[in-house]
């Protein structure tokens, strides 16, 4: 079966095509501003594969979503996308089947059924990138919640005043930086990882603390959920010593708490960029069977 594959993000949607198993054709566009352009967009993107026999559209979004209803319930950075029935006006646009399910869902799906996590039956998984997203998956089921609250670790307060979506994601944590250490001049994530790898002191501190915050956040799920798998993806997880440094603040908080009989594996997300696109596949299949 051949699909068309979109991850709707705040910045760009990103789209290609899937079969068995195989992504191609993929591209991106920016992410239009209106519900109306974002119809009109996609349904560009879906002619241009006239000649690919497309039989369905999996869509990765932000949000809560509710694949039972069609409706993408909460808030997210694309707000037009949110409370009416979008699968149906899709299915309308489209003339086709239509799927939509949560980004870090379809992340979490694709490595759960193709990636990291598929030789494993229990898995957490922190997305992390503007925020932090996350997925829970006990038995080989992805668990979501009556709220669709399920996994949603970046709302997970670590200390009185900042949760962990504060604490950890590169991008919040560097605009901090740069209002605090660099009179507003921004710079990004990345970059303020490269800064903490020469001798800026502020910069190894502000590292070291979104280290310091995961590394809790991961322990807490460790001890609530037993998995034996957490699975780290987005840019952050690009970072070369990120397992080592994580893992080490884990162990120091097992031993604090003499909780070392807990086993757990930590990984890297194998997919990276090409995990939701994946991941969207994965669940409108998962929904015919």
């Amino acid at each position: 079966m051949t699909l068309l594959v979109i991850d709707i993000g705040g910045s760009a949607i990103k789209y290609g095509l899937y079969n068995e198993g195989n992504l191609s054709d993929k591209e991106s566009i920016e992410t239009p501003e209106t519900w109306e352009e974002m119809q009109d967009q996609l349904l560009k993107i879906k002619d241009s594969f006239s000649d690919k026999h497309v039989q369905g559209v999996a869509i990765s979004a932000p949000g809560a979503v509710d694949t039972q209803a069609g409706i993408i319930k909460g808030a997210s950075a694309v707000p037009y996308i949110h409370h009416f029935d979008i699968v149906t006006e899709l299915e309308t646009l489209f003339s086709l089947p239509v799927s939509i399910e949560n980004d870090a869902n379809c992340a979490a799906l694709a490595e759960s059924s193709l990636g990291v996590a598929k030789d494993v039956s229990s898995a957490l998984f922190f997305i992390i990138g503007s925020g932090v997203g996350g997925a829970v998956v006990l038995d080989n089921q992805l668990v979501k919640g009556p709220n669709l609250f399920g996994g949603e670790f970046g709302y997970m307060f670590i200390n009185d005043h900042t949760t962990l979506s504060e604490a950890v994601s590169p991008v919040t944590v560097a605009k901090q930086f740069s209002k605090t250490y660099l009179d507003n001049q921004e710079i990004s994530g990345k970059e303020l990882f490269e800064l903490a790898k020469t001798d800026n002191l502020e910069a190894q501190k502000a590292v070291n603390d979104i280290y310091d915050a995961l590394a809790l956040g991961i322990f807490n799920t460790l001890v609530v959920l037993n998995p034996e798998m957490v699975a780290i993806g987005g840019a952050m997880s690009k970072e070369q010593d990120l397992i080592e440094q994580v893992s080490r603040r884990i162990d120091a908080l097992l031993d604090k708490t003499n909780a070392n009989d807990l086993r757990y594996q930590l990984k890297i997300c194998q997919f990276q960029n090409d995990a939701n696109l994946l991941g969207a596949a994965v669940h409108f299949l998962y929904q015919g069977e």
